[in-house]
């Protein structure tokens, strides 16, 4: 493992154990860049860039389902320009219940059409296949995320692995930092990759003691709109130069 610099120093972005080199340059890599995030319905920009810079995505489905968060809803623009909340139809479920358990509400398919109605970047795309994705719901919250998530990922060109925490037989006892790094332990990883807002959730120190560093991403400046919107309005290439697969989204600097 690389040396440490001391606390508050920033290290040599280059001995960071992390292959930040796109992948169709032929090298050979020997480390694995694992990220965990829970699965968000079609996130901002910032999102993507944990999946343009891992080597395994991992949708964490394992945990609570949030109600007020960003996992079964976004916000893209109504016809008068303001951000509004899609959310996605749901099933009622216990307050404790996972996401991986979370069920689509059997009327989805209507009720999602219904509601994208209010969106004009929406039915002015209909034959988009995203589109088309999107009004085909799941059983499962989990499996349309996923497969939306996907989508969104073909059109970035992002060839990720992605796989799902739920599929791993992590110790049910184990909760937050400890459950994440169970799971990149069990991928032999050799890096953690975060989103900016991790620096309030984990301890670099105790991923050190198993063996991995973590590496937090810069705040993503550019547009929050939710991934969908931005994908029917603008150009993939344009996007997928914002993402970038490059050394600026790195904050090298270790807590």
């Amino acid at each position: 493992m690389a040396a440490r610099p001391p606390r508050g120093q920033t290290p040599d972005i280059n001995q960071i154990r992390f292959k930040i080199a796109p992948r169709a340059n032929g090298m050979i890599n020997v480390m694995t860049a694992v990220a965990v995030m829970q699965p968000y319905f079609f996130p901002y920009a910032g999102y993507f860039r944990l999946l343009a810079l891992a080597d395994l995505f991992v949708v964490f489905d394992c945990v609570q389902f949030p109600r007020r968060g960003w996992v079964h809803r976004n916000r893209l623009p109504d016809r008068s320009g303001n951000p509004a909340w899609l959310t996605l139809p749901l099933q009622k479920a216990h307050r404790d219940a996972r996401i991986r358990d979370i069920r689509m509400s059997e009327d989805a398919e209507d009720e999602l059409r219904r509601r994208c109605r209010k969106f004009p970047v929406l039915p002015a795309n209909a034959h988009d296949p995203l589109v088309g994705g999107l009004l085909r719901p799941e059983t499962l919250l989990v499996d349309y995320l996923e497969k939306m998530l996907r989508a969104a990922c073909g059109r970035l060109s992002l060839e990720t692995k992605i796989l799902r925490s739920s599929a791993f037989d992590i110790d049910p006892g184990l909760r937050g930092q400890d459950r994440v790094i169970a799971i990149a332990k069990r991928l032999d990883a050799t890096t953690y990759l975060n989103a900016p807002g991790g620096r309030d959730l984990y301890d670099p120190g105790a991923f050190a003691r198993e063996g991995i560093d973590v590496v937090f991403m810069r705040p993503h400046h550019g547009p929050q709109w939710s991934m969908l919107y931005r994908l029917l309005s603008e150009p993939a290439e344009r996007l997928r130069a914002e993402i970038g697969q490059h050394r600026s989204n790195i904050d090298a600097t270790f807590c």
